[in-house]
């Protein structure tokens, strides 16, 4: 999502184009020879307000304070061929149009100071939001990824939903994916202790379960500060999956955390990787005893693996239908992970009506020859609904 909202009003009025500016012109021309072309029966002068009122709905102060000074002179010159400058009424004009334009402008220069604030607000929170979600490569060891996030409120890049990759010591790859209780921008603070803590441990830890008790521990430790506060205490929790997957050889493991089950993807065949030792939620703390156990699966070259949060398949269309997902992902050609990305993010937003109620994260992974190992390439594709 680009920064959105002007950083000058010259900008804006650099980019509005010829034709609205055009038209209050020539409005302050048809009125002012229409009304010395009538004579003194009828009054037009008084709607010379509108060219400064219609500039300002496309234009700075600048501009419509320009606007304002030339319908000004236009009412001058009505004055002039209807009796002279002096009379009370065209000075009682003259006052009213001055004022009413004044304050034109005045709205103006607020609206454009309020955009200005915005966008630097808008920037900021675009940049922290970034920075936390930490976008994923595009490749990291034997793997290639495409992820995608969509946030359900308004000019929010993440919400409630994360998603992070690390890197291992041993060697392999580390891949969290998982959502928060609730949605939307409350939730970023309990995402960030969860991706915080998974991106520290992921390297320490050489087991799964180590890594989940390390995340688990630290959740409990710091859940409560940053947590919605609308929550009672122990309503706090964390759905996740963290996925192992070796560089050599096709051996790879999970462990869910009650989160909605990975969906594997071998050539035309999807099928949902059910957890056959389902583990609690993060962030229960004392509330369950954990004893976490790995579900261990194969990824072959050519694989593809699909996260996803329950955002995807709990998206509604209009008739109240829940999304298909792994019905749309085998309807597809999975030719790679981008194009998946491509189908599934149209997709969605076509079932839904273009409107999700909370938030989505997809990611994506497949398994690539060992020969095609390369360092991150960079980010790959990010909101925007």
């Amino acid at each position: 999502m680009g920064v959105r909202g002007v950083a000058d009003g010259r900008v804006l009025e650099r980019h509005t184009g010829r034709g609205p500016l055009l038209i209050a012109l020539a409005l302050i021309v048809v009125i002012t020879v229409t009304d010395i072309g009538i004579g003194t029966t009828v009054h037009l002068g008084p709607l010379l307000v509108i060219a400064p009122t219609l500039t300002a709905s496309f234009a700075g102060p600048r501009l419509t304070a320009l606007v304002g000074v030339l319908a000004q002179a236009a009412l001058v010159v009505i004055s002039v061929f209807h009796g002279g400058l002096t009379t009370t009424n065209h000075v009682a004009q003259l006052i009213a149009l001055a004022v009413l334009s004044a304050l034109v402008v005045f709205i103006t220069y607020v609206r454009e100071r309020r955009a200005q604030e915005l966008s630097r607000v808008r920037s900021v929170a675009e940049t922290a939001q970034r920075t936390l979600l930490r976008p994923p490569p595009h490749r990291i060891g034997p793997l290639r990824l495409a992820w995608l996030y969509l946030a359900a409120e308004d000019e929010a890049q993440i919400g409630g939903d994360l998603l992070a990759v690390a890197r291992a010591d041993h060697p392999c790859t580390r891949v969290l994916i998982g959502d928060v209780r609730g949605h939307g921008l409350a939730s970023i603070g309990e995402a960030s202790v969860v991706m915080g803590a998974f991106r520290e441990g992921a390297h320490r830890y050489s087991s799964l379960p180590e890594l989940v008790g390390a995340v688990e521990e630290s959740v409990c430790r710091h859940l409560e500060e940053v947590a919605d506060s609308t929550h009672e205490a122990g309503e706090h929790f964390i759905t996740a999956v963290m996925v192992d997957i070796r560089d050599q050889g096709p051996q790879a493991e999970m462990l869910n955390c009650g989160h909605p089950p990975p969906l594997l993807i071998r050539g035309e065949r999807v099928t949902f990787l059910n957890s056959r030792r389902p583990a609690p939620p993060l962030g229960l703390c004392s509330l369950c005893v954990r004893n976490d156990r790995t579900d261990p699966f194969t990824f072959e070259t050519g694989d593809m693996l699909l996260l996803y949060t329950d955002g995807v398949i709990e998206a509604r269309s209009p008739d109240g239908t829940f999304y298909p997902l792994a019905e749309r992902v085998a309807s597809f050609p999975a030719s790679s992970p981008d194009a998946l990305l491509h189908h599934l993010h149209r997709d969605l937003l076509e079932h839904s009506g273009e409107r999700l109620a909370d938030d989505a994260a997809f990611l994506i992974i497949e398994r690539t020859s060992a020969r095609r190992m390369s360092h991150a390439d960079g980010p790959l594709l990010s909101r925007n609904g």
